[in-house]
């Protein structure tokens, strides 16, 4: 008996769900047939317990009929049949009439909202910043471009990435923070659709910046990119000014042509390599490159002074009190650390550090040069070098490159790489040994992640170590790229607390986030690429013109930033004006821009780094006191 209930249960279960597959008539027959089952017991329950309800049937089931009419907007007229029919009639035309209308309306918002969350609306800004793409480097970039509009009234940012616009917006918000006055807006498609590009506003915007993303064709796409913004800016009178990034040096041609005239492109593989040597020949360089390049310190600007006209480059050294100047300007082209006798022509652009553009005001310091506390002797010799580099990716032959650009006689690289790598290694030496540079390139074979393999390197004899992650190759899944930095790292530092001396190491990372959980000092030289990349294209955005001076800055072969001893400059143990320190550096044919406290890497914000400080301010110079300049080797 149970099993006949349950067949016959599971047989109405199946019909009625077979009535309901036929489509949107059974499903408001089946609602019909429930509401009246409902209303009409529930009209006839309140009719008989009237007590002024009529006396007979046939009126009370009129009025049972009239209050279904009524609940269910039917009509609820009495009489006729055909009266009764034609009430029902127009109940349900007015019925069917008013829900569709509701439901068009709510459609027609429905659809508004989701464009809105979409992002596919038209930014209409003026002046605005466009950035184009997704990457690690998008909070840096939007980051420092709030940082830049936090003075103007009605600064925008505008980002275009194909991903969905509210976990952009939710993943800015959480890694830039507050904003301020500063517009921040998402936009949600493909940046090499040149419909979607304008969704951006592009031939308004003050500046675009085009962002390489995570994947391997990443170059590639930002050609694309480049392109689709040209055919975006097809016809308008005027094109604002691009900023892009390629990793290889293979697309920057490529890349440089699509981004037009007017445009500028970087190349982040180089920038990065070329940033690594410099702090591996000059221990704590990276924090002058960071307080250089971001905007909540000083930075570079390019002014007129129509009062040094005509006055040789080594007076402007003292002409101002809170700025630094660097260089000139002429035609287009950066001259750093001029011959002090070069004459100010009277179109030169000054290139000066200062804590803002409004911060540059002539104000003579010679008065505070005391020359009984320059030293006189001669500066510091160099030496042959040797550096001992830890790992390998495709940024390492790059870094060999520019250590041999910059080897002095007798100098030596040793690279330590697993078998994997040992023979892109192998061919990097003998090209540097059919080079005839002189750098001695060896190469040891372990895996720089096991500790026998750094047992058997005596790495305290290296004047710097040089640790680099491996690229994970393609066919592996995607994981942190800096694991294995940190491994080595510990590694390292196992090594320092075991002999008890420093080691002068220089880490690349990839994720920002992994600089808290690298063990190493506060203040040690620390190269988070996509970072300095996107702190460089924040300052290009500003002014274009600047790509040529830091392109002057990070060669090789050039005027670039350099640590001297401050005894170089000033003699041990004496109180003295930096003004002092400037004019010391000038007679050495360089410019000194700041200086590192010894006594203070340790504790102070800056680790010690001081940018532009106040010339007439006066410190005691120790021994151990660096000071930054701008020079050659």
């Amino acid at each position: 008996m149970a099993q006949r209930h349950t067949r016959f249960g599971d047989r109405a279960r199946y019909w009625f769900d077979s009535t309901l597959a036929r489509g949107a008539s059974a499903l408001v027959g089946w609602m019909a047939l429930l509401c009246l089952a409902v209303v009409v017991p529930a009209s006839a329950v309140l009719v008989w317990t009237d007590p002024d309800a009529p006396a007979s049937p046939a009126d009370r089931l009129a009025q049972v009929w009239h209050l279904t009419g009524e609940t269910l907007r039917l009509g609820g007229a009495t009489g006729p049949p055909l009266r009764v029919t034609m009430s029902v009639l127009l109940a349900l035309v007015a019925l069917l009439y008013v829900s569709t209308l509701v439901g068009l309306i709510t459609t027609a918002l429905t659809e508004r909202l989701t464009e809105l969350r979409r992002g596919r609306s038209t930014v209409l800004e003026q002046g605005h910043a466009v950035v184009l793409g997704w990457s690690e480097q998008v909070f840096t970039v939007v980051g420092e471009l709030v940082a830049a509009g936090a003075n103007q009234p009605r600064a925008a940012v505008a980002v275009l990435a194909d991903r969905d616009k509210t976990a952009m917006e939710v993943a800015l918000s959480t890694k830039v923070g507050p904003v301020g006055r500063t517009r921040l807006i998402c936009r949600s498609g493909p940046t090499t659709d040149p419909s979607v590009l304008t969704l951006t506003s592009p031939a308004a915007a003050g500046v675009v910046l085009v962002l390489p993303h995570d994947e391997p064709d990443a170059d590639a796409e930002v050609v694309k990119t480049l392109l689709a913004l040209r055919a975006a800016l097809a016809g308008e009178g005027s094109r604002p000014p691009v900023v892009a990034v390629v990793r290889d040096d293979r697309y920057r041609l490529a890349a440089s042509l699509a981004a037009g005239p007017g445009g500028v492109v970087l190349e982040s593989d180089n920038v990065t390599a070329r940033l690594i040597v410099q702090a591996a020949r000059g221990p704590g360089l990276s924090l002058v490159h960071q307080e250089l390049l971001d905007f909540a310190g000083d930075e570079f600007y390019l002014i007129t002074e129509p009062a040094l006209a005509g006055r040789p480059f080594g007076d402007a050294l003292l002409a101002y009190s809170t700025s630094t100047v660097v260089g000139i300007m002429r035609g287009g082209a950066p001259l750093l650390n001029p011959p002090a006798q070069t004459p100010i022509a009277p179109d030169d652009l000054l290139i000066v550090i200062s804590r803002d553009d409004d911060t540059v005001w002539l104000d003579d310091c010679a008065e505070s040069v005391e020359k009984a506390a320059m030293a006189s002797g001669p500066a510091t010799p160099t030496r042959p070098e040797r550096v001992l580099l830890l790992g390998w990716n495709r940024r390492a032959p790059l870094i060999v490159d520019q250590l041999r650009r910059r080897a002095r006689p007798g100098s030596a690289v040793d690279v330590v790489a697993d078998d994997g790598d040992a023979a892109t290694v192998r061919q990097v030496s003998e090209a540097e040994a059919h080079g005839g540079t002189g750098l001695t390139l060896t190469l040891h074979h372990g895996d720089v992640t096991r500790p026998e393999t750094l047992r058997r390197l005596d790495v305290h004899s290296y004047d710097s170590v040089i640790v680099l992650g491996r690229e994970p190759a393609p066919e592996q899944p995607a994981g942190d790229p800096d694991n294995r930095t940190l491994v080595t790292l510990l590694l390292l530092r196992q090594l320092e607390e075991a002999t008890g001396r420093e080691l002068p190491v220089v880490t690349e990372l990839i994720d920002d986030r992994n600089r808290a959980l690298a063990p190493i000092g506060p203040g040690a030289d620390v190269i988070i690429s996509g970072k300095l990349i996107g702190l460089l294209m924040a300052q290009i955005s500003q002014n274009r013109h600047l790509a040529a001076v830091f392109e002057e800055l990070f060669s090789a072969e050039g005027t670039g930033i350099r640590l001297r001893p401050a005894t170089d400059y000033v003699l041990p143990g004496c109180e003295t004006a930096f003004a002092t320190v400037v004019a010391a550096a000038r007679q050495r044919g360089e410019c000194a821009i700041g200086y590192r406290s010894h006594d203070d890497a340790s504790t102070s914000p800056g680790y010690g780094v001081r940018i532009n400080p106040p010339k007439p301010e006066r410190r005691r110079w120790a021994a151990g006191d660096e000071v930054v300049v701008v020079g050659k080797d």
